[in-house]
């Protein structure tokens, strides 16, 4: 299998739909980084990647914390096996990922397994485990106050060495009520690109704030969150 080189910056665009009766989209140019679990980068103060940010026990190393994870829920990381991680990275001291995908890659750079892991804004975290590139997954984890904690996700992934794609569909009730997206093309590492995606998590921060601004000035029902105990 043909995949990216890294560490690679994916410059591309970021989507969300809402469907129902309080229709809302948009589309934002962003930047994500795909990084080599073995070989983090380290660009400080414009790019950093820590153990805290992520699932697991700080003590450890991310990819302690990905097999940790991994067997505890039935999959296996073996010693010749890659994990590559789609993520924002920490810039100017701050970071902030919806969403963080880590692919088990096996010696022939066969996608074996996958890791997703969600943040909110309340600084919850909760992951899950599959098997790529296609699946469905029981919701489980609060994100939005404007959708219970209920129903599935539909999840298509591509990771080529010129395309990188995610698709997350919720789907409640039998009907796809919100879709997320992001489409990108890795590219190496340069000055102009690691400025620009220093910007990023702040540009997330900012506009997930703003969108559910604009929800709840249109109304929309507010589901109560229930505070989550300790982190997975």
């Amino acid at each position: 299998m043909s995949i990216p080189r890294v560490p690679a910056i994916v410059p591309g665009h970021v989507s969300h739909s809402r469907r129902g009766a309080k229709r809302h989209r948009f589309r934002h140019r962003t930047y994500q980084w795909l990084v080599d679990l073995d070989d983090l980068p380290d660009h400080r103060p414009l790019a950093s990647f820590r153990v805290g940010d992520h699932l697991g026990d700080s003590s450890r190393s991310l990819r302690e914390n990905v097999a940790a994870f991994a067997t505890a829920h039935g999959e296996v990381l073996e010693s010749e096996d890659r994990v590559l991680m789609l993520a924002n990275a920490r810039s100017l001291g701050y970071v902030f990922n919806p969403l963080t995908v880590f692919w088990c890659l096996g010696p022939a750079d066969e996608p074996r397994w996958v890791v997703l892991e969600v943040h909110n804004t309340y600084g919850e975290r909760h992951a899950y485990l599959a098997r790529p590139d296609r699946f469905s997954l029981r919701k489980e984890f609060y994100v939005s106050p404007f959708f219970a904690v209920n129903g599935r996700y539909d999840v298509t992934l591509r990771l080529d060495r010129d395309r990188i794609n995610v698709v997350i569909d919720l789907c409640q009730d039998g009907l796809r009520v919100f879709s997320a997206a992001f489409a990108g093309r890795p590219r190496p590492v340069r000055f102009a690109t690691l400025a620009a995606a220093a910007l990023v998590p702040y540009q997330v921060w900012a506009l997930i704030r703003a969108h559910g601004v604009w929800l709840w000035l249109r109304r929309l029902p507010v589901v109560r969150r229930t505070p989550v105990e300790g982190l997975q």
